[in-house]
């Protein structure tokens, strides 16, 4: 869709990365695998893990914070926050009502949103259409995960992907011309099974049988969310991009979902990009889901890979089986 009303734009963005580092080594000391193997199937040298007492709040209300001051806004100035995650702190109530209380803001909606990886581009979809609708001034979107708690570090297909981190951006309306251009986002219900958290919900009450099983770590068909990736994230982002109204040699820089770099490489190959249009930080930080596109976002900005008047492009695919696209003129 194309927003032709007020349109959103980002006017401040924060981070944050817990303090340990997790290197490939170290995960080959765990499982059977190496630092050549991980990096040659995923591009990850090293990924970030949280503290054991650091839940997706803790990560959320500083990257929110940091988000918040670079914009010159201060808290009691939002009037909606979204977050993305598919690590809640709890079932209930939302991580965002949790952030709110921290960040000290009263009598505002919070609520979050899963969607998997794709989480962060959903809430900024969803964040759009509320300032579009003169709902509220600013919006704070929130993507935040701490991955490590759901993972199983006895399944080496995905114990060397996943990582944790929070991504935070300050919405509020831009002037004509900038901001996001178009959102395409979408989801495929039968594709859930390749993706999955079984144990926890109201289907599968957590049990010891069933923590004993690692029903309630994070399950991934690979070979399968692998292919249904390497076609939806050139087709979504082609279909953004023809919403905005603009062509592949417009865009300045994509900044994909940091899941593996075989399947950005691929990207690129199938939009007929050079991988210089893609920001790439995996290496360093892994998958942190809903997180990774703002972390990477704002590791591109303070780099200067974006500048005013940039085409940017977000794209991510994730759980569900979900996927989006955005695209925006930066301000």
């Amino acid at each position: 869709m194309i927003n032709k009303r007020v349109k959103a734009g980002i006017v401040g963005i924060g981070v944050c990365l817990p303090d340990k580092v997790l290197t490939n080594d170290e995960i080959a000391k765990m499982v059977d695998t190496s630092d050549e193997w991980i990096q040659e199937r995923t591009g990850i040298k090293e990924r970030r893990i949280a503290e054991d007492s650091q839940a997706a709040s803790d990560l959320g209300v500083i990257a929110a914070q940091r988000a918040l001051a670079q914009a010159g806004v201060s808290a009691d100035e939002v009037g909606l926050i979204i977050v993305a995650t598919a690590t809640a702190d709890m079932q209930f109530p939302s991580t965002a009502c949790i952030i709110q209380d921290r960040l000290g803001i009263k009598n505002i909606p919070a609520f979050d949103v899963t969607a998997g990886c794709t989480g962060f581009i959903y809430a900024l979809t969803i964040a759009a259409q509320f300032i579009a609708n003169d709902f509220c001034r600013t919006v704070l979107v929130i993507g935040t995960e701490v991955l490590s708690k759901v993972t199983n570090w006895t399944d080496r297909e995905t114990c060397i992907l996943l990582a944790d981190g929070a991504g935070a951006v300050a919405l509020q309306p831009t002037a004509q011309g900038s901001g996001i251009l178009s959102m395409k986002i979408g989801s495929d219900g039968a594709g859930g099974k390749h993706l999955q958290l079984p144990a926890g919900g109201s289907r599968l009450p957590v049990t010891p049988e069933l923590i004993e099983a690692n029903r309630n770590k994070l399950h991934m068909d690979g070979p399968e969310v692998f292919k249904f990736a390497m076609k939806m994230l050139p087709e979504v982002t082609e279909q953004a991009l023809a919403l905005a109204g603009l062509r592949k040699d417009d865009i300045d820089l994509i900044v994909p979902h940091q899941a593996n770099i075989r399947i950005i490489e691929a990207a690129a190959r199938r939009l007929d990009l050079p991988m210089e249009k893609f920001m790439v930080n995996l290496d360093r930080y892994g998958n942190t889901s809903s997180a990774s596109i703002p972390i990477a976002m704002h590791e591109a900005l303070e780099s200067g890979r974006i500048k005013s008047g940039d085409v940017v492009v977000l794209t991510g695919f994730g759980a569900g089986l979900t996927w989006g696209s955005i695209v925006m003129r930066w301000i």
